[in-house]
């Protein structure tokens, strides 16, 4: 990446230029049924859950939209900022801690006067299946192979976002390219005593939860129900994240 391109949108956030809110689509409200049998037990039992509706960002934040968040803030810039693997503005900003996404939240809330924050498992899940009951994958039930040209991607970090087909709510790699941090403490038994409206995760814990696949990993595409986490301070090549805004209710 241009290292040019990175001191101009690190300068031109110093007088104020406006922020243009991310694309998003609306999620509507409904049940849906979360979880697998047929995965790790951590995705057991399947249960019935009702999530509010919601809008989730098309796309996993990008280089270019982090970059200006660091220049309003005068935060330090994640490991591999300056990699040409990872700096593309149109790659998604990776090596993020979970506060750091939140912090980012926080402050596009602000410069926007909308409300947004990570998803929830539940309302990420909701949303990577597209609104479709029972399957494995955005697209459906083929395997991860019949993504097109799957094992010819991702060979030294995540591709510019938007490049994968969107899935049936027209969001994209949202089970692909890298993990997304979510709200949530993780709990691997959560889904036993999880409420069936909104449940945001346990009280408290060790690790966040995360969802989707990543382009480091040998098996790249993540099945919707799967589950990840990691402590909230880490920060991964392959960690990035997307944002949820609130809707008036």
């Amino acid at each position: 990446m241009d290292g040019c391109w990175l001191c101009f949108a690190m300068t031109s956030v110093a007088v104020r230029v406006p922020i243009i809110e991310p694309l998003r689509v609306q999620i509507p409200a409904g049940w849906f049924s979360m979880g697998s049998d047929a995965g790790q037990t951590s995705e057991s039992p399947v249960h019935r859950v009702w999530v509010d509706s919601f809008a989730m960002g098309t796309t996993q934040v990008t280089v270019g939209e982090y970059a200006l968040f660091l220049g309003d803030t005068g935060r330090m810039p994640p490991p591999y900022w300056d990699d040409p693997n990872f700096s593309h503005p149109e790659q998604p900003a990776v090596a993020v801690s979970w506060f750091d996404a939140v912090a980012y939240c926080a402050w596009l809330s602000a410069m926007t006067g909308s409300r947004y924050r990570l998803p929830t498992e539940a309302e990420w899940e909701r949303a990577a299946r597209g609104g479709a009951e029972g399957m494995s994958f955005p697209w459906g039930n083929d395997s991860r192979d019949s993504h097109p040209v799957y094992h010819s991607r991702w060979k030294t970090g995540p591709e510019p976002v938007g490049q994968s087909q969107p899935n049936a709510y027209g969001l994209f790699e949202m089970c692909e390219n890298v993990h997304e941090w979510c709200s949530d403490w993780f709990g691997a038994d959560y889904y036993a005593v999880s409420p069936d409206r909104n449940p945001q995760g346990p009280e408290e814990g060790q690790r966040k939860a995360s969802r989707g696949g990543a382009w480091r990993h040998q098996i790249k595409i993540s099945r919707c129900s799967a589950r990840s986490s990691i402590p909230p301070e880490y920060k991964y090549s392959d960690y990035g994240f997307r944002v949820l805004c609130e809707v008036a209710r």
